[in-house]
């Protein structure tokens, strides 16, 4: 959502806007012209009628269109239609009309022409009807079922795959693809239109099971035939590039998916022997979530302070902890984002490398080559770095080496996997590095885990008494002013989430917890210390989203101790 957009700067200065309220709308999942309506009270056609007057465009309602016919041709590209939410309405000429709620965004109209080869005019519409509109022309489908007539020309496939290298194996349709290939592409391509973070294909005695990972929830989406199993699990091997015959150990590979011309995805891919066949899961790596900006990740003002500060020191380390699955490593990337300057050399070490980042020196960890953590880091330390970032410390021997670079001099960023910031300090001493080797080089540890947030249409309010309330962690002073809301479900979202948000506990080393490090002090002592100087532990910044209507407290309770 650009709040600095040509429309929005209109609306403000004639006064239709308030842009302080439209801020508050930021990181939900709704589009420029919806945040406007919701900030201003307008509804989508007195919206659309002002923005009309105010750029002398033309204003049309799409209700009164007959959709069958819509052009019909290269204009209705289904991807660029869904993308920028802007509908082709008609073509004369060398002229494609378009309606848009949005007559400033350009990036949408300088796509259609790039694609088409046509020049645009934009017509002012509804954005509520543009939608409406889009879904009544590309009808969601919720799940990944095929005919009957396609389940027996499935299970009448030939096993027989050629075991070629598909380096970038790109989604097709073509009508003399095999049925198997036409099935795992719809899938994978389900997928990426869902949001999934994983896609995991699970084989049992009597039935095949595929589901998707979609807001850290998994959710069954299919049930191929079982017959199936080695078909589809040898199709996913072959795009992997992983070998057809091993069947008894697991094994990891990568495809690449070409979307667009210009846009990828890759998929990470495990496998799994199991007593009914191989599992397989297959994680989503979209670089775009490494690109994300701080201000969209959840944390709060204070907390957002506090890991720029550490990121702006010359020296230190900075933790990022939690379980698999909590957002671990789009924090660092965007820590990585931040500091990666021309004039830096960063060096990464990581198990696997899940995202490529143009501009620093990424390590794939190989133990069966010696590329072990500690290793890397030794060749860091002897390659000018200024900044290293460790996929995880594991041993002692990678935590003493990393602690060391911290303290000559080099900002070290890596990860634990540990419940709460004050427990990270202990693992690191169980482990066996000294108090004051931990006091003198860690700066900044933030845990953290990922909520579902609520979606802002079906949202409701939800009343709870005052007792529940205070058992939930509440003061007296919050119960009178918040307003907790609960998952309603509707056709936009799934189960009345959509999208996640972070929540974090952000510890800085201050000199009284360092007192305590020093001492041998235990994660309880450490946390108390914390909580005296005002720092959010993760429960207490939990009830803080579900407070401000982000999130339910439902959801709060499932990812924070309770």
């Amino acid at each position: 959502m650009q709040l600095s957009s040509p429309l929005v700067r209109k609306l403000v200065n004639f006064g239709y806007l308030d842009q302080n309220k439209l801020v508050s709308f930021q990181n939900q999942d709704t589009s420029l012209a919806e945040a406007i309506c919701s900030a201003s009270g307008m509804t989508a056609n007195e919206l659309s009628n002002k923005v009309a007057n105010l750029f002398q465009s033309p204003h049309l309602s799409i209700k009164n269109i007959d959709l069958a016919f819509l052009p019909d041709g290269r204009e209705r590209n289904e991807k660029l239609i869904k993308k920028h939410r802007v509908l082709p309405i008609s073509c004369k000429g060398k002229t494609l009309y378009l309606a848009s709620a949005d007559p400033t965004n350009f990036d949408a109209f300088e796509d259609y022409e790039f694609n088409t080869g046509l020049q645009t005019e934009v017509i002012v519409a509804a954005y509520d009807e543009i939608d409406a509109a889009i879904d009544s022309l590309f009808e969601k489908s919720d799940g990944i079922e095929l005919s009957d007539d396609q389940l027996s020309e499935l299970s009448g496939i030939s096993a027989d795959v050629d075991n070629k290298d598909e380096e970038d194996d790109d989604i097709s349709n073509k009508e003399d693809d095999a049925p198997i290939i036409v099935y795992i592409n719809k899938i994978l391509m389900d997928a990426i239109k869902r949001g999934a973070s994983d896609l995991h294909f699970e084989p049992y005695e009597h039935v095949y099971r595929i589901r998707f990972r979609v807001d850290g929830v998994l959710h069954e989406v299919a049930n191929p035939p079982i017959g199936l199993e080695s078909r589809i699990s040898a199709r996913i091997k072959v795009m992997s590039q992983l070998d057809l015959a091993e069947k008894r150990k697991p094994q990891d590979g990568r495809i690449k998916l070409k979307i667009t011309a210009k846009k990828s995805i890759d998929f990470r891919v495990s496998t799994l022997p199991t007593l009914w066949g191989e599992k397989i899961v297959m994680r989503i790596l979209d670089s775009s979530s490494a690109m994300l900006g701080i201000d969209v990740l959840g944390y709060e003002p204070e907390q957002k302070e506090l890991y720029l500060n550490a990121l702006s020191q010359p020296q230190g380390m900075i933790l990022v902890t939690g379980p698999t699955g909590s957002g671990k490593t789009v924090s660092l990337y965007t820590g990585l984002n931040i500091l990666n300057k021309p004039e830096r050399n960063i060096s990464t070490a990581e198990d696997p490398v899940e995202i490529n980042l143009v501009g620093i020196n990424q390590v794939q960890i190989n133990p069966k080559a010696e590329m072990t953590f500690a290793n890397a880091l030794r060749a860091f330390l002897r390659q000018d770095p200024d900044i290293v970032m460790v996929g995880e410390i594991r041993d002692l021997e990678t935590a003493e080496i990393s602690i060391k670079a911290a303290q000559t001099g080099h900002l070290v960023l890596s990860t634990l996997h540990t419940n709460s910031a004050p427990e990270t300090l202990t693992r690191l001493m169980n482990m066996g590095v000294p108090s004051y080797n931990i006091a003198s080089s860690v700066s900044l540890i933030i845990a953290q885990r990922l909520a579902r947030r609520l979606c802002p249409a079906c949202k409701k309010p939800e009343h709870l008494p005052e007792q529940e309330l205070l058992k939930l962690g509440f003061t007296e002073e919050q119960i009178n002013s918040i307003q907790l809301y609960k998952a309603e479900g509707c056709d936009k979202c799934t189960e009345g989430y959509k999208g996640r948000v972070g929540v974090y506990e952000v510890m800085p080393i201050t000199p009284k917890i360092a007192e305590v490090i020093m001492q041998g002090g235990n994660s309880l002592e450490i946390a108390t210390i914390a909580e005296q100087e005002g720092i959010n532990n993760l429960r207490k910044s939990g009830l803080k989203k579900a407070a401000s209507g982000v999130t339910s407290i439902t959801e709060i309770n499932r990812v924070t101790s309770y």
